[in-house]
Formats: structure tokens, C-alpha cells, sequence
């Protein structure tokens, strides 16, 4: 399995070949080698522990495992004689000449570690009267209260895996741990109209250390929700505009994200796809044995953020009041900014 890792890449090429290299992952449906977008595999890392190359995630089921995993599954084989035969084989083939533009790759970016991400953070400003505040808006969440999570840069590099570097503006968020830590930073590039995400084929990117921890809106309580994306957690504030919450990022960092020591409950924003039920699924089950009390929280359509621009505020609340705890609902509409119902 650490040979196959240090050859990580080309492994997914030879049986993950209906996915594609999305930055320093390989993404694809599933181990099956099922076209999409709920697995990926980590092409760069240590040989072992924490973000080890080779190790792969699928956020729809939950399922984890190594490369060798991935042969056994793509090819269907049974007797694990037969998958490490395969294995051989395919480690005594010659390899094909790498891309240049990838050589980099093999030994990890600083701009992927904590620390660039805590620098590209404190490279960006606050949001107010920026293309940031624009872009939210025309999504209809006009609440930006406590939002120092997320700041706006000018001129941030977007980096193809393919084709030059290009320079867009980008809605930057801050990925913290338990302990406030900067951790990570997500970025969302940004059309400069502000009126929605820049033209390109991966508008989105993390970078830094993302297991476990999560964008975070408001202090840590008794009662928080979380959910994937940020859009989709600011909706779910404008509903209930008192509630702390935590976006992941992903169905794969949902299911992972850490537990603060005074959580009694906790609202799962739920996105409706496979991928969003695997990770309701998994972190519910993390949560029960933390003795954590879990409520899921259904939209109408994909996610919360899809319902406020369809349907507008006042359905938001009437879809989402009925899910909450009777207090919770008193509590939370009742501890926004305007006190509102």
C-alpha cells in the first residue's frame, strides 16, 4: 500500500479513470470508479497517519480505505491474492513522463499549508462595502451580523491544474479549530460584477487543514447547528439569526467535524443529495455517542440557500420553525440583532 501511495496519482488514473485531478486531489463517484464527485483520494501526503497519500474518503457512504482498496473494488476482485497481484503488475510498468506543471506537487505547497492559509487571511479585508456584501446579497442573505469569519480579497490567485495562474476576487473564510485557531482558509472567487461566482471550472477552493474543523458563525454553545456550505449556514441564520453555527465545507468534513465540549444539541443543515444524507448519517451517529442530541434540518429543495432565492424569507422560516424545538425557536428568533419573528 505505500508503494501504490507514492504512485497515487497514476493509480487513479489506471482505475479511477472516470474522475479527474481536482488540485492535490483525485475526485471521483465512487470506489467503483462510478462517474462524479463524492470521493476523493489524497494524492499527496506522509507515507502514515493524518493525511497519508493514497487514503481515500467517500462522502456519500462514509466508507475510507487505501488504494489497495481501490483495485480490489474497481476491478471486482474477491481473493486478496488477486488484488495484490494486480498491485504488482501494475507497480512493475514503466511509468509515463509527468506533467511539468504538476512536478511541484510532489512535495507539499507552502500556499496548501496553515500557515500560508493564516497569511492569506490576514492578506484580505473586511467585508463591509465590498464585492463580498454584494455577492451575499444577491444570494438574499442581507444578514451579515457576526461575520468576521469572512473577508474579501481583491487579487487572489486562482491556479488551474491546467493553464496559467489567473487573478479573480475572492470571498475569503477563515477555517478555525476548537480553540479559535486559524487552520485553513476556504476561498470563492468571485465574477467582479459580484452578482455570483467567477467563470471558471472550480470556483472554490480550501486550502490548510480542514479535518475537524469549520468556518464558524457566533460563539460556541449548548445548541449550534452545522451544515456543509457557508451560503447555506448563513441562510439557515437569517431564519434563525440567534443560532452559533459551523460550516464544514463538505459532505466528507461534515461527517468528520469536532464536537465543542458545550454542545448538548446540535442542528444538522442537511444538503439533499447522497452525499448530504452519508454525512447526516455519520456525523449523527458520532454525535449520539458523544451524547450529543442531533435534530436534522430538511430544505425544500437542495440546500437552504436554494430556498431563500426561491421562495424568500418569510417561507424560509415557516419551512425551517416547525423543525426546532419549540424553545429553540423562541430563543434563537428572538436573539437576532433586530429581535425579530
Amino acid at each position: 500500500a505505500h508503494r501504490l501511495a507514492r504512485e497515487a496519482e497514476a493509480v487513479c488514473r489506471k482505475y479511477l479513470s472516470n474522475g479527474r485531478r481536482v488540485g492535490r486531489y483525485w475526485i471521483v463517484g465512487d470506489v467503483h470508479n462510478t462517474p462524479g464527485r463524492s470521493m476523493y483520494v489524497r494524492l499527496f501526503g506522509p507515507e502514515s497517519g493524518k493525511g497519508a497519500a493514497g487514503r481515500w474518503t467517500d462522502g456519500a457512504t462514509g466508507e475510507r480505505g487505501d488504494l489497495l482498496d481501490v483495485i480490489r473494488e474497481s476491478l471486482g476482485l474477491i481473493d486478496f491474492r488477486d488484488v495484490a497481484d494486480e498491485a504488482r503488475r501494475f507497480l512493475s510498468l514503466p511509468r509515463p513522463e509527468p506533467d511539468p506543471q504538476c512536478k511541484t506537487y510532489t512535495i507539499p505547497a507552502p500556499t496548501g499549508s496553515p500557515e500560508a492559509a493564516r497569511r492569506r487571511v490576514a492578506a484580505s479585508h473586511t467585508i463591509h462595502g465590498t464585492l463580498v456584501e454584494t455577492y451575499l446579497r444577491h444570494r438574499s442573505i442581507d444578514d451579515l451580523h457576526d461575520v468576521g469569519a469572512l473577508r474579501y480579497h481583491p487579487r487572489c490567485y486562482h491556479r488551474p491544474d491546467d493553464g496559467p495562474t489567473q487573478i479573480w476576487p475572492a470571498m475569503i473564510a477563515s477555517v478555525t479549530d476548537l480553540g479559535g485557531l486559524i487552520t485553513g482558509a476556504h476561498r470563492t472567487w468571485l465574477d467582479p460584477s459580484g452578482l455570483g461566482k467567477a467563470p471558471l471550472e472550480t470556483s472554490r477552493k480550501a486550502m490548510g487543514s480542514l479535518l475537524g474543523n469549520a468556518v464558524r458563525f457566533g460563539p460556541h454553545g449548548d445548541v449550534m447547528a452545522a451544515g456543509e456550505g457557508i451560503e447555506t449556514m448563513l441562510s439557515l441564520r437569517m431564519a434563525l439569526p440567534g443560532l452559533s453555527l459551523m460550516a464544514a465545507l463538505s459532505a466528507a468534513h461534515l461527517s468528520a467535524i469536532l464536537f465543542p465540549d458545550t454542545l448538548r444539541r446540535l442542528y444538522i443543515a442537511r444538503d439533499i443529495d447522497a452525499a448530504g444524507d452519508g454525512a447526516m448519517t455519520t456525523l449523527t451517529a458520532r454525535a449520539a455517542a458523544a451524547g450529543i442530541e442531533t435534530i436534522p434540518l430538511s430544505p425544500r429543495l437542495g440546500d437552504f440557500n436554494e430556498d431563500l432565492v426561491a421562495f424568500g424569507l418569510n417561507d424560509l422560516r415557516a419551512l425551517v420553525r416547525p423543525q426546532v424545538t419549540p424553545g429553540d425557536a423562541e430563543r434563537f428568533l428572538l436573539a437576532g440583532p433586530s429581535g425579530r419573528l
